[in-house]
C-alpha cells in the first residue's frame, strides 16, 4: 500500500533533482543576457532622459536582430539532447556545429541590412528629434557586435543539448563582468557618451563568442567530428529552425508594437518602457531557466524513447513555473523602491513606472506556466504549433495594442494589453500539452 506513493515522491525528487541541476546555472546565465541592457540603460539612463529613450528604441530593435534567431540555440538545445538520449554524441556535435555556421551566415546578412537602414529604422519606431541621434550611434556600433551574439546563441544550444548549463553560467559572469566594466570605463572615463556604452558591449559579445568556440571545437576534435562548414547539414539545421523563427517573429512583433506605441506616447513613456521592458526581460530570462531545462530534459527522454518520463518532467517543470512566477511578482512589488533610483532621477519617469510595475507583477505566474511549456514543446521539436499558436497571439494583441493612444491610454493601459498577450500564449499551449499530440520518440523528430 505505501511502495506506489513512496516510488511517486522518488520519481518527483529524481526529476526535482534534474530540474534544478540543470535550472540554477541556466538561471544565472539568462539573467546575465538582460543584465548587458540592465547595465547599459543604469548608464545610459544618467547620461539623460533623451540619451535614456534612443537606448531604448535601439536596445528593441537589437533584440529583434538578434533574437529572431533564438531558434539557433533552441533547435540545436533539442535536436542535440535528442541525440544524447539515443545515445550518438558525434552526431550531437556535429548538428552543433552545422548551426555555428549558420549563426556566422546570418550574423554577416543582419550587419550588411542593419547599418545603412540605421536611420530608417530609427525614424519607423517613431524616436523623437533628440533621441533619435542616440538611438542611430548605439544602433550602428552594437550591430558590429550581432555576429558573436548568434554565435553564442548557437554554442550554447549545444551545451545545453549535451546538459551542461554550467559553462554557459560562467562564461556569462565573465561576459556581464566585462561589459560593466567596460561601460563605466569608455562612457565616463573615456567620455564616449552612448557610444562608449555600446563599444563596450560589443567587445564583451566578441570575448563571449570566442570561449565557446574554444570550448565547442575541443569538444568536436575530442569526438572526431568535423570543424568544417557542411552545406547540406546547415540546410537542414536553417530548415527545422523555420517554425521557431515564425514563432519568434511573431513574439518579436508583439514587443516592437509594444515599443513603437511607447514611443508615440513620448519620451518620458518610452523611457519607463525602456525600464519595465528590461526588467521583464530579466525576469522572462530567469523563468526561462525553468523552460531550458525543460528542453534538455524533454529532448532526452524523447531521444530514449520514455514517454512517461517526459509526461512527468513536463507536469513537474509546470509547477516549478507556478511557484517561480508568484515569488518574482512578489519580489517586483516588494523591491521597487530600491531599483528605480538606479535608472532614473526623473521624477515624471517614476511616476509612470509604478502603476505599470504593478501589471507586470501580477503578470508573473502566467508568465512562469507559458514559458515552461514553450519549453516543453521546444524540446520534443513541436514547432510547427508554437509557430502558429503565436500567429493567433500576435492577431489579438495587435490590434487592441494599437488602440491605446487613440483611447486616451497610457503606459499603464499598454502593459495590460501584455497581460492580455500572455494569458492568450497561456491557453494556446496549455491546449497542446494537455493532447499529448506533442509526444513523438526517437534521435530525430519525424
Amino acid at each position: 500500500m505505501t511502495q506506489a506513493p513512496t516510488s511517486a515522491r522518488s520519481a518527483l525528487r529524481h526529476h526535482d533533482r534534474e530540474i534544478i541541476a540543470l535550472a540554477l546555472p541556466a538561471f544565472g546565465a539568462l539573467v546575465a543576457e538582460p543584465l548587458f541592457v540592465m547595465v547599459d540603460s543604469a548608464v545610459v539612463g544618467h547620461l539623460g532622459t533623451a540619451q535614456l529613450a534612443g537606448l531604448g528604441v535601439a536596445a528593441a530593435l537589437l533584440a529583434t536582430a538578434v533574437n529572431i534567431f533564438v531558434f539557433l540555440a533552441y533547435a540545436t538545445t533539442a535536436a542535440v539532447a535528442r541525440r544524447v538520449g539515443a545515445g550518438d554524441l558525434a552526431g550531437a556535435i556535429r548538428q552543433g556545429m552545422d548551426g555555428i555556421w549558420l549563426a556566422l551566415l546570418l550574423g554577416a546578412a543582419v550587419i550588411a541590412v542593419a547599418l545603412p537602414t540605421a536611420p530608417a529604422l530609427v525614424d519607423l519606431f517613431g524616436a523623437s528629434h533628440t533621441a533619435a541621434p542616440h538611438a542611430i550611434t548605439y544602433l550602428r556600433i552594437s550591430a558590429l557586435g550581432i555576429p558573436a551574439m548568434l554565435v553564442v546563441l548557437a554554442a550554447t544550444g549545444v551545451l545545453r543539448g549535451l546538459q551542461d548549463t554550467r559553462t554557459p553560467l560562467y562564461v556569462a559572469i565573465g561576459g556581464f563582468g566585462a561589459n560593466a566594466a567596460l561601460n563605466a570605463t569608455l562612457v565616463y572615463g573615456a567620455g564616449l557618451g552612448i557610444a562608449g556604452s555600446a563599444w563596450g558591449t560589443v567587445i564583451a559579445q566578441n570575448a563571449m563568442a570566442a570561449v565557446y568556440l574554444v570550448v565547442v571545437i575541443r569538444g568536436a576534435r575530442r569526438h572526431g567530428t568535423s570543424l568544417r562548414p557542411d552545406a547540406a547539414g546547415i540546410r537542414a539545421c536553417a530548415h527545422a529552425g523555420a517554425p521557431l523563427l515564425i514563432r519568434t517573429l511573431s513574439l518579436r512583433a508583439v514587443m516592437l508594437i509594444a515599443t513603437a506605441v511607447a514611443a508615440r506616447l513620448g519620451d518620458t513613456d518610452i523611457a519607463a518602457h525602456q525600464i519595465v521592458l528590461t526588467l521583464w526581460s530579466l525576469l522572462a530570462f530567469a523563468l526561462d531557466a525553468i523552460a531550458i531545462a525543460g528542453q534538455a530534459i524533454i529532448g532526452r527522454y524523447l531521444g530514449a524513447g520514455d514517454e512517461e518520463g517526459a509526461r512527468v518532467a513536463c507536469r513537474r517543470m509546470v509547477h516549478w513555473g507556478v511557484a517561480s512566477g508568484v515569488a518574482l511578482g512578489l519580489l517586483v512589488v516588494v523591491s521597487r523602491p530600491l531599483f528605480i533610483p538606479l535608472f532614473t532621477t526623473d521624477t515624471a519617469v517614476r511616476d509612470a513606472l509604478l502603476p505599470t510595475l504593478l501589471v507586470t507583477a501580477l503578470i508573473q505566474p502566467v508568465s512562469g506556466v507559458v514559458f515552461v511549456l514553450d519549453g516543453v514543446l521546444m524540446g520534443a521539436g513541436d514547432g510547427p504549433y508554437l509557430a502558429w499558436a503565436m500567429i493567433v497571439t500576435l492577431v489579438v494583441f495587435a490590434p487592441v495594442a494599437l488602440l491605446v493612444p487613440s483611447l486616451g491610454g497610457g503606459l499603464t493601459a499598454l502593459w495590460c494589453t501584455m497581460a492580455l498577450m500572455m494569458s492568450v500564449r497561456m491557453a494556446t499551449l496549455w491546449l497542446r500539452t494537455r493532447s499529448g499530440r506533442w509526444i513523438v520518440t526517437g534521435a530525430v523528430r519525424s
